[in-house]
This record gives C-alpha cells, sequence and structure tokens, in this order.
C-alpha cells in the first residue's frame, strides 16, 4: 500500500514489501493508520462545525449586548455605582419571605403600585378576566417593554440589564399578592383588605372561579423564585455589560 512507511520512514525495496498490508520495520498496519486518517478529518469537520455553530448563536445573540457608543470613564464608574446597589438591594429583596409581604413595606413598591393601578384601566376594555389580571401583568410589563427600548434605540445593554432587574423585582411584589387570595389579609389601595372589600381582590377573582384558590400559595411560590431568578440573571448580564464597556473604553 506504502512504498514509504508513513510511521517509521521505511522504504520497501522489494515488490512484495509495495504491496503487503504493514511495515515490515514498525509493524504499522496501513488500513488502520487510513481508518485513523479518516477519523480524525471528520473530528476536525465535526470541530469546524461545532465552532461555527457557536458563532452562529453568539452572533444571533449579540443585540443582547451592544457596545454603547461614546461612553466615557466618569459615564462607566456610575454605572458600577449603579450594579453595586442592585446587587445589594436584589440580594436583599431575594432573602425576603414574600408570606410576611416584606418587599410590599420597600419604596419600590409604591412605584409598581402606580403602574399596577395604570394596568387596570389598559386593559379594561379586554374583559373583566384581564382587567383583575391587568394590574399585576403591566407592572411587570413595563419594564421588560423599557428593556426592549434601550437595546433597540439606545443600543446599551447595561440600561437594559436595569430594567430586567426591576421587572425580576416587580415579579417578586406580586407574590404577596397572589399568596394572599385566600386571607385576604393585605390592605387594599381604598382601604381595608380584601375581606372588607369583597370582589375587590384581583387575585382572589383571578383564581375562585378557577377552583385554584387553594393552588395561592404555590402560584405565588414560583412567581417568587422567577423573579429572583431574573433579578440574578440581571446581574450577570449588567456585570458583562460594565466589563465589555471597559475593555472598550481601554482599546
Amino acid at each position: 500500500m506504502y512504498s514509504t512507511c508513513p510511521k517509521c520512514g521505511h522504504r520497501n525495496a522489494a515488490s512484495g514489501e509495495a504491496s503487503s498490508q504493514s511495515c515490515p520495520a514498525c509493524g504499522l498496519v496501513f488500513s488502520k493508520y487510513l481508518q485513523n486518517i479518516v477519523l480524525d478529518d471528520s473530528a476536525q469537520e465535526l470541530a469546524k462545525q461545532q465552532g461555527a455553530g457557536l458563532k452562529l448563536i453568539v452572533a444571533r445573540f449579540a443585540w443582547l449586548f451592544p457596545l454603547k457608543p461614546g461612553l466615557g470613564r466618569g459615564e462607566l464608574f456610575f454605572y458600577g455605582l449603579i450594579w453595586i446597589l442592585l446587587l445589594i438591594w436584589g440580594l436583599d429583596f431575594i432573602a425576603m419571605d414574600f408570606r410576611s409581604n416584606e418587599i410590599g413595606r420597600s419604596w419600590l413598591h409604591n412605584v409598581n403600585l402606580i403602574f399596577h393601578e395604570a394596568g387596570h384601566m389598559l386593559f379594561m376594555p379586554f374583559g373583566r378576566t384581564m382587567m383583575f389580571l391587568g394590574g399585576s401583568l403591566f407592572q411587570v410589563l413595563l419594564p421588560l417593554m423599557l428593556m426592549g427600548v434601550f437595546l433597540s434605540l439606545h443600543k446599551d445593554g447595561f440600561a437594559a440589564s436595569v430594567c430586567l432587574w426591576w421587572a425580576g423585582q416587580s415579579l417578586m411584589d406580586v407574590a404577596p399578592y397572589i399568596a394572599d387570595a385566600r386571607a385576604l389579609r393585605l390592605p387594599l389601595l381604598g382601604g381595608g383588605t380584601g375581606a372588607d372589600a369583597p370582589g375587590m381582590h384581583d387575585w382572589a377573582n383571578l383564581l375562585r372561579p378557577r377552583g385554584w384558590l387553594t393552588y395561592d400559595i404555590r402560584i405565588a411560590t414560583v412567581a417568587d423564585a422567577i423573579g429572583s431568578g431574573l433579578i440574578l440573571l440581571a446581574l450577570v448580564w449588567g456585570a458583562w455589560m460594565l466589563l465589555r464597556y471597559y475593555r472598550n473604553s481601554k482599546e
């Protein structure tokens, strides 16, 4: 098969050696050697395909990590301070127990409440169910919409990550309200509690007709967990954007 062995370089002098299946000097089996070459080529081709696939995935999600043009060192430092604040504040929210409504006594709850009430008005034309759901839905959707604005119009991935953080916190802010669907102990905006004003508690009105009242704590737990996950994801995203901004400022 080989006039010269590809492993040891032995040259076959006799015609019989040239047609043999192995090298008489080192014993290399030519058929296995050829098979290994094919396997190596296949592995290299697979690696190239996998590398191309990874690059394609990165390219598809590159819009999540835009480099904001003209970002100065002072602005970068300010972004860093915001990230540290969100880290401390976010971990504090995550540590709260939604059953105690501790998050409902935070300053940010009052901000969320404005958009919660606005959501009722916005979704009122879509029926009774959407009107009740609209409050909780809109207070979570608004930060997500702002996230899209920062990504598409301002090309600011860090600001978008802050909005995602807010969406996670807002979802966690809804969890105590969901958990109160049976107990009806939380104070409502108009005064009194859900027990004092029958038919005014959003999540009691949403869960009771569907026979889901007994699942209020479970649903609240899921909402709280997803909100916590969004906060952590936003912090990772924000940290990565800060690193990209810093590297870009040094180039």
